[in-house]
């Protein structure tokens, strides 16, 4: 009788040769978990001011609780727990980098200046592109797998959790071992790393420039007093959308994945897709709602993040947790000295290229809403500069999201 219940919410497999039992949840029920785990990390982070300074995803913190938890349940010989989180997860990663892809327009591109678009664009190649040359040497000095090494380079760095999660199966399937829990860890540190180096980059390059922001810039809501508001018609039109084209993403993924030597994530095709999509949208001039596509964005995302983090076992972590921290600490001091180097200067030595450059230590050792975070704690304490924070995050990233996945497909490729 009780198996026959526990049918419904699962499959258990009894104990047999010296072997726990286990239980593994159907996806309904595991979405259930995974609504848990977004309260919990969203009721932790409104509790926690370091947490929101660190600008830390909620769904990291509590999925990373719920893991241990699993984890420490299976050790103890009770029970192996697991989730039916196959083809939710594969739906939300690819709806979320389409929603990415969405965010590029080339509209966005002609008003803050060609110049600047570019420069920025080329920073950020050559930012992933140190990041993994250099994780790879230095994976080779102390004996970790190149692909691992990588996951602790411009997978988990630049790319943040989300694409180090991608990653991690594709790199799995290709020798190293539990690289999307070692790549979802280094995501995790460098959230923190990211945060941590921002706002002091900036403020060094602010006293050692006497830079000073324009009183005349302020925020567009500063000028116009209002807000974004949602529609449930426009957002039910929005979501059909991103699943047609989501579809469409697929041809394109069948090219890319096609081309020889190179592993390519089914997530390019949807972002290709979604930044196709916004300019044919925008050049025929057919009615679409950014709001709805943002909020889109970020539902996936969170969900996405829960299902990965929920569902990781984190003991695997031991035998390489030496050697990844090297690798971050490495990855840590690059970061830094790009920004104050390389980004700073190539944005335009003012007051704005010193903003630009804590969000380059956010995104660069975290993620898009890093970027955001310090982007804005350096402006509550110096200043505003609309450029800065309309233009750079969103864009850098975006950059980040095409260029990475590409290169860490070619690259990885030819390391493994």
């Amino acid at each position: 009788m009780l198996e026959h219940i526990l049918s419904y919410f699962g499959t258990y497999t009894p104990a047999a040769d010296g072997a726990a039992a286990a239980f593994k949840f159907e996806y309904l029920t595991t979405l259930g978990f995974a609504a848990i785990v977004i309260f919990l990390g969203r009721a932790i982070v409104s509790r926690s001011a370091l947490l929101r300074k660190y600008a830390i995803p909620a769904p990291v913190i509590s999925g990373l609780i719920f893991s241990i938890i699993v984890s420490v349940i299976k050790g103890a010989g009770i029970i192996g727990l697991s989730f039916d989180t196959t083809v939710m997860q594969d739906l939300c990663q690819n709806l979320f980098f389409l929603c990415v892809g969405f965010g590029f327009s080339f509209k966005m591109i002609r008003h803050a200046g060609g110049k600047l678009c570019v420069l920025i664009a080329i920073a950020a190649c050559l930012l992933i592109t140190i990041q993994d040359v250099a994780g790879v040497l230095m994976g080779k000095l102390i004996g970790l797998h190149p692909l691992l090494a990588l996951q602790c380079s411009s997978a988990a760095m630049a790319g943040g959790v989300g694409t180090a999660s991608a990653f991690g199966p594709i790199f799995e399937g290709m020798g190293a071992p539990d690289a999307t829990t070692i790549g979802v860890a280094a995501g995790t540190c460098g959230n923190i790393m990211g945060s941590l180096i921002g706002g002091p980059v900036a403020a060094f390059l602010i006293s050692r420039h006497g830079l000073k922001a324009d009183p005349n810039d302020k925020p567009d809501s500063a000028k116009t007093g209002t807000a974004a508001t949602l529609d449930n018609g426009r957002m039910i039109s929005m979501f059909a959308m991103v699943l047609l084209v989501a579809a469409l993403g697929m041809p394109i993924y069948c090219l890319l994945d096609n081309i020889p030597l190179i592993e390519m994530p089914k997530f390019i095709g949807c972002l290709f897709a979604g930044a196709i999509a916004r300019n044919v949208m925008e050049g025929c001039h057919i009615r679409f709602y950014t709001p709805e596509v943002d909020a889109i964005e970020h539902m996936f995302l969170e969900l996405y993040l829960a299902l990965v983090l929920m569902t990781i076992d984190i003991t695997k972590l031991a035998p390489v947790a030496g050697q990844m921290g090297i690798i971050l600490l490495m990855q840590a001091v690059i970061m830094a000295l790009f920004a104050i180097f390389i980004s700073y200067n190539m944005f335009g030595r003012d007051y704005g290229a010193a903003v630009m450059a804590a969000g380059n230590c956010g995104w660069g050792c975290g993620s898009g809403p890093n970027a955001v975070a310090n982007e804005k704690a350096v402006m509550d304490q110096y200043g505003w500069h609309n450029v800065a924070w309309v233009l750079y995050p969103s864009f850098a990233v975006l950059i980040d999201d095409i260029y990475n996945p590409i290169f860490l497909s070619i690259f990885g490729s030819l390391v493994a």
